[in-house]
C-alpha cells in the first residue's frame, strides 16, 4: 500500500513538472481582427438589403479561422457575434492582448456611382473625403453611454477634434503604412479591384491602439455591382484571402525565415550597395538625430518621405549584425524595431535584399 501510495505522489509529482513546462517560450504573433459595428449599431444600410455589420464580421471570421491555422500567429476577435462593441472597448482589447496588429474591417458608402477599395492608416485627413469617412465610422460613440466622459470632448463632426489623435499611433505609423500598402496591392493586383489607395484619417479606434493599425474599407455597398459582390460567398472569400495574404507578407517582412549564417553582402559580388538599418521610429515631428533623443542609441539617422520622419539605428552591410542592432533597440523600448534595407541608397523589401545576398 506505501509503495502504490509513494508511486502515485511520484506520478503526480512528474505530471505537475510537465504541466508547468511552457509548450512555446516564443510569443505569438498577435493579430486582433475588428468587425466594424454590430448591435445596435448596424453600420451601412442599403435599400436592396446589404448591412455592413453582416459584411464585415463574415470577413473577419474567414480571416481568423485561416490565420488560426498558423503555428506562431494567434487571432483575437474583437466580437465573434451581432454584438453592440464602444470603439473604446475594441481598443483595449487589442491594447491588452499586446497585439501585434489590429485591423478593423468595414464597407464604405456614398453615392451610387463610388465603388473601389480603400486602406486607412491614423492621420490628419488631407481632404472632405478622409474626413467623411472617418466621421462616419466615428459617430458611433453617440450610441454609447456617458461619451462625454469617456471621449473627453471628442466630436467626430468637428475637424479640430481630430488633431490630437495622431500623436500616440505615430511610433507604428510607417509599419501601418506597410500593411495598408501591401493590403491594396493584393485588392489591385490579385483581384483588379479599383485602388483607392493607403489614406490617413483620424479614426478614434485607430487612434486608442498601441500597435501598427489599419482600418479597410472593403467597398461601397451603396454601390449595387460592388454590394453585390461585397455580400456574395466568392467577393467575402477574395478579400479574406487578400487580407490574410498581406498579413503573412508583413509579419515575414519584420521576422524573415531564412537562415543567417554568414549572411554578409560582401558574400555576393552584385550587392555591395545593400545596407541593413533599423527602424525605431516614424513620426510627422523633426527631432534631431541624436542620441540623447533615442535612448541612448547611437548612430541614429533620419530621412523624410512626404511629412513623415523615419528614425533608424546603425547601419551595416551584414545582416546578422543588423539583428543584433534590432535586439538591442527592443531592449531599450523599442518594442516595433524592424530591419529595413537598402540598395544604391534607395530602400527595397528586406526579402528582396536577403534574396538578392544568397543567390
Amino acid at each position: 500500500m506505501q509503495i502504490k501510495s509513494f508511486l502515485t505522489i511520484l506520478l503526480c509529482f512528474f505530471g505537475l513538472i510537465s504541466l508547468a513546462q511552457p509548450k512555446n517560450n516564443t510569443k505569438p504573433f498577435i493579430v486582433v481582427l475588428d468587425a466594424g459595428h454590430g448591435g445596435k449599431d448596424p453600420g451601412k444600410i442599403t435599400t436592396f438589403g446589404y448591412n455592413e455589420k453582416d459584411i464585415a464580421l463574415d470577413i473577419v471570421l474567414r480571416v481568423g479561422k485561416q490565420l488560426e491555422n498558423i503555428d506562431d500567429v494567434e487571432v483575437i476577435y474583437t466580437r465573434k457575434k451581432d454584438v453592440f462593441l464602444e470603439l473604446r472597448q475594441r481598443a483595449a482589447i487589442a491594447n491588452k492582448a499586446d497585439a501585434d496588429l489590429f485591423i478593423s474591417i468595414h464597407c464604405n458608402a456614398h453615392n451610387p456611382q463610388a465603388y473601389g477599395a480603400e486602406t486607412f492608416v491614423l492621420g490628419l485627413h488631407r481632404n472632405e473625403s478622409n474626413f467623411r469617412v472617418a466621421q462616419q465610422e466615428n459617430e458611433v460613440i453617440f450610441m454609447e453611454d456617458d461619451y462625454e466622459q469617456n471621449y473627453e470632448g471628442f466630436d467626430p463632426s468637428s475637424p479640430e477634434s481630430f488633431i490630437g489623435l495622431t500623436l500616440l499611433q505615430e511610433d507604428y505609423l510607417d509599419q501601418s503604412i506597410l500593411l495598408a500598402r501591401t493590403i491594396q496591392n493584393n485588392f489591385a493586383q490579385k483581384l483588379k479591384r479599383r485602388d483607392r489607395g493607403v489614406k490617413q484619417a483620424g479614426f478614434w479606434v485607430l487612434h486608442n491602439t498601441y500597435m501598427p493599425s489599419v482600418l479597410v474599407e472593403t467597398g461601397f455597398i451603396t454601390n449595387k455591382n460592388e454590394g453585390d459582390y461585397l455580400n456574395s460567398k466568392r467577393g467575402k472569400e477574395e478579400i479574406s484571402k487578400s487580407i490574410i495574404d498581406a498579413v503573412l507578407d508583413y509579419k515575414s517582412s519584420l521576422n524573415p525565415e531564412i537562415s543567417t549564417e554568414n549572411l554578409s553582402v560582401e558574400n555576393s559580388e552584385n550587392t555591395a550597395q545593400i545596407i541593413f538599418k533599423v527602424q525605431i521610429a516614424a513620426s510627422s515631428n523633426k527631432v534631431a538625430p541624436k542620441s540623447y533623443n533615442f535612448k541612448g542609441l547611437s548612430p541614429i539617422s533620419r530621412t523624410k518621405l512626404a511629412s513623415v520622419y523615419r528614425y533608424f539605428y546603425g547601419e551595416t552591410t551584414d545582416y546578422n549584425k543588423a539583428i543584433e542592432f534590432k535586439n538591442e533597440a527592443i531592449g531599450v523600448g523599442y518594442t516595433s524595431a524592424f530591419v529595413v534595407a537598402y540598395k544604391n541608397n534607395t530602400r527595397i523589401s528586406l526579402k528582396e535584399a536577403l534574396k538578392t545576398i544568397l543567390n
